[in-house]
């Protein structure tokens, strides 16, 4: 049953977080419990750790660890494994040291990886795996749920608050604002991460070794370069795992929150926003340890501001994708919205590109290509500039519908936390999703305009564009 908002939590967070994905039983006489890491790649603050660590030890009996990463994804790249390698290299010394057996399998060959965890549950009492609404990860697991004969439960890491707090899709962030605020305090313990009390044997673990690796043994390249995946998206330079984010936590703790009102909104000040998307998107750091970091800064007002924006922002994209099975579809968008696109579906678009000229950032407004230019070089950009790289699409696609499908493959292609809830809840913001009406404009109807014109006057976004103006080592795929 639904939480009811604002009274006292009757449940612990186990139990709030999980989700059962079939109607099994537990297997009981089978020889160890199954963690299938899919979303949430780190041990800390981990409820589906936590979760599997408390049930192999409810029936005595050891735990696996089975990271996957799968080549089969259709914007799977040299980008994105390796990004997830690294962090893997940092998941198996870390495991080892906390006694947590640990393994890595990569699916090379275009596939998933779900015939094999199907194989492995033969010899698993109970499965439990991350829940996590894109990316593929709620399609596999319903597909594993679906073909094994013990039970598989998915548990919400993913917010700092319990997505079932919210049993049905909220309309913007000032409807979800109030009911976070309300859930916090309880919502925001520490996660008790332990090793299971009975250690994996090690006949079980040997017979693993054909169809795992050991990330430390090899050097990341060696490991990407076989997978059919696209290798025309090269790595980038912000590392993946646990170290980098804490890196960059708390640099940007200790420098970024000051003046953070104020410089979040200068594009070339690349110190001035967090830059923890892409870990956050692939569960490198939780959010519980970013809130904490943050609340704890100097300077408090500054600290809160970058939590209230965080915190709503994520919250509200994870519920919007969890409650609505449309969020990758432009019909999500408000009634208002379709029907000001429906009236407008006709106007002129004074500037048309296509999306390969997009792509390759030569459309005719140069703070759009400096934004996608740092898209396909870093795997990020600016929020403010992606604001205005998202809405300039609306003006310069054919339709709405091409706008919004070019906007998710830009981004999903290059960007580190692309496929996340947060990244579709972006492209929808673009389009009237969490908004309101404004006065009815030329193909805009009355969705919120936003001018690349105009902007020159807002920001200062000279220094930025100059950074990211074309060079020949700069080539987009």
């Amino acid at each position: 049953m639904p939480h009811p908002l604002g009274s006292p939590f009757v449940r612990d967070q186990l139990s709030l977080r999980t989700v059962p994905a079939n109607e099994r039983g537990v297997c009981g006489q089978r020889p160890f419990v199954l963690y299938w890491m899919q979303g949430t790649q780190r041990l800390e603050d981990n409820w589906a750790l936590r979760l599997a660590t408390v049930e192999a030890d409810r029936v005595n009996k050891p735990l696996l660890v089975l990271h996957t990463i799968d080549s089969g994804s259709q914007y799977a790249s040299a980008r994105f494994h390796t990004f997830m390698l690294q962090g893997a290299q940092e998941l198996a010394s870390r495991a080892e040291r906390l006694g947590i057996t640990y393994r890595l399998m990569i699916c090379r060959g275009g596939q998933h990886c779900t015939t094999s965890i199907e194989r492995l549950a033969a010899d698993t009492a109970l499965i439990v795996t991350d829940l996590f609404p894109t990316e593929g990860v709620a399609q596999r697991t319903a597909r594993v749920a679906s073909r094994v004969d013990c039970r598989v439960l998915a548990v919400d890491s993913v917010g700092l608050v319990p997505a079932a707090c919210f049993d049905r899709e909220e309309y913007s962030a000032r409807t979800i604002r109030p009911k976070l605020h309300r859930l916090l305090a309880t919502a925001a313990e520490a996660v008790e991460d332990r090793a299971p009390k009975r250690p994996f044997p090690a006949s079980l673990a040997d017979g693993l070794a054909t169809s795992t690796v050991d990330p430390r043994r090899f050097e990341i390249a060696a490991l990407v370069q076989p997978c059919n995946v696209d290798h025309a998206v090269p790595p980038v330079a912000t590392r993946g795992g646990l170290t980098a984010a804490r890196q960059r936590l708390d640099t940007f703790v200790s420098n970024g929150l000051t003046d953070y009102c104020r410089r979040r909104s200068v594009p070339s000040d690349a110190g001035g926003t967090s830059r923890l998307s892409g870990h956050l998107h692939y569960g490198m750091i939780s959010p519980l340890e970013v809130y904490n970091a943050a609340r704890a800064a100097a300077d408090a007002r500054e600290g809160e501001a970058f939590v209230e924006e965080m915190l709503t922002w994520r919250e509200l994209s994870l519920n919007f994708c969890l409650r609505n099975p449309g969020y990758a579809s432009l019909a999500s968008s408000p009634a208002w919205a379709q029907r000001s696109m429906a009236a407008h579906a006709g106007d002129t678009r004074p500037v048309t590109h296509g999306l390969d000229t997009l792509e390759r950032a030569q459309s005719a407004d140069p703070i759009w290509n400096a934004g996608q230019r740092e898209l396909v070089e870093t795997g990020a950009m600016h929020p403010i500039v992606r604001m205005l790289w998202g809405k300039a699409l609306v003006e310069w696609a054919p339709t709405y519908e091409a706008a919004f499908t070019w906007m998710i493959h830009l981004n999903d292609r290059y960007s580190l936390d692309g496929r996340d809830p947060a990244s579709y809840a972006g492209v929808h913001w673009c389009f009237g999703k969490f908004d309101r009406p404004f006065t009815t404009r030329a193909v805009w109807g009355t969705i919120r305009p936003m001018s690349l014109t105009r902007a020159r006057l807002k920001y200062d976004l000279g220094d930025y564009v100059a950074r990211w103006q074309p060079t020949p080592a700069a080539q987009v795929a």
